[in-house]
């Protein structure tokens, strides 16, 4: 009796098992069924990854579109803010980023110091070039920037080959000898040159195509989402700008000017921020689709349609020499294009 009580247990006791093995085993197929359905939720939409085409495309009419909104802001308010007008743009485009992720349309990471450090370099490249750009403009007149410009995406394309081994072909090097010469030639009458302006603008040159090529390597480099760059982008920005605009007295003259403290100025500077918000995209994107040399060309072209544009809005009379100026860039960049195209049908 005993040894069938035993038996029995035993059999009772594996029969428990079975059942609850079973029971394991269905859960689980009902778990990975659940995983393989489509869910109903949706979850936040990868941001946008532009080819080499439409991202040059998108920084060129959000580049345009940035200088003619500044342009009105100085012009229309008879203001002077170079750096406030950064922070304003800054603070929108943080304002646009927690805006779309929170509704779910992009993704990027929270806050993180580590991340933010890594970032760093780029905005104090970008600093030191907005501060070595008004150094050059306050020790020069506006022919000699303009030839420098050209000098400086010669250092960039420099960088392109040295750093990432990118090198310029003949016809992209006639490319940028054609665009320096004419801006020479369109300049040579007004040009006024001093070592100290010259020191500005190599320095400037050089801040110049640094931000250039580290922004390359940072998004080659930095593990974030194209909105996530942009978001810590301007946040770095605010951080270290809105100090200097205490300190250079933009921020006390704003706040003494009643006229500005009104809702037009305030529209204008958001959509100026709107507009700085995919800047800051196309920006990355178009450097990380072509490179930095192929940035610096459609950078240095896109102010022929932005000329002409504003000649237009503000009512400005365009030189003959900017029109030659403007001619000689077109051929430049045409033959940039060529350029570019020859080498995608030698691929």
């Amino acid at each position: 009796n005993s040894r069938q009580k035993t038996m029995v247990l035993t059999t009772n006791n594996r029969g428990s098992v079975d059942v609850e093995s079973q029971n394991h085993d269905e859960e689980k197929a009902n778990l990975i069924s659940a995983q393989q359905q489509p869910s109903n939720k949706t979850s936040p939409k990868v941001p946008l990854s532009l080819g080499p085409l439409s991202s040059c495309l998108l920084y060129s009419g959000c580049s345009m579109s940035m200088v003619l909104a500044n342009k009105s802001l100085a012009s229309s308010y008879n203001t002077n803010f170079n750096i406030l007008l950064v922070v304003f743009q800054a603070l929108a485009a943080i304002f646009l980023c927690s805006g779309a992720k929170a509704a779910g349309k992009i993704d990027y990471p929270e806050f993180q110091k580590p991340i933010a450090m890594q970032w760093l370099p780029v905005n104090l490249i970008f600093c030191g070039m907005l501060y070595t750009s008004m150094q050059a403009l306050t020790h020069n007149n506006v022919p000699m920037v303009t030839v420098f410009k050209n000098i400086a995406n010669i250092f960039i394309a420099a960088g392109d080959y040295v750093f990432f081994n990118k090198p310029a072909d003949g016809l992209t090097k006639l490319a940028f000898g054609v665009m320096l010469t004419g801006a020479i030639a369109a300049s040579y009458k007004d040009m006024n040159i001093t070592l100290v302006g010259i020191f500005w603008m190599f320095a400037n040159c050089l801040f110049t195509a640094g931000y250039v090529l580290y922004m390359k390597f940072a998004t080659q480099t930095v593990k974030l989402s194209k909105f996530g760059m942009v978001y810590y982008n301007n946040v770095l920005a605010t951080v270290i700008l809105l100090p200097v605009t205490f300190v250079n007295g933009e921020m006390s003259e704003f706040l003494s000017r009643v006229d500005l403290h009104n809702f037009n100025y305030f529209v204008e500077n958001f959509f100026a921020g709107f507009v700085g918000f995919f800047l800051n995209f196309a920006s990355l994107s178009c450097v990380a689709a072509t490179g930095p040399t192929t940035y610096a060309i459609v950078g240095t072209v896109n102010k022929i349609p932005t000329s002409i544009i504003g000649s237009f809005v503000f009512d400005a009379e365009i030189s003959p020499e900017t029109w030659f100026f403007i001619a000689v860039s077109m051929t430049g960049g045409f033959i940039y294009s060529w350029a570019k195209i020859k080498q995608q049908q030698g691929k």
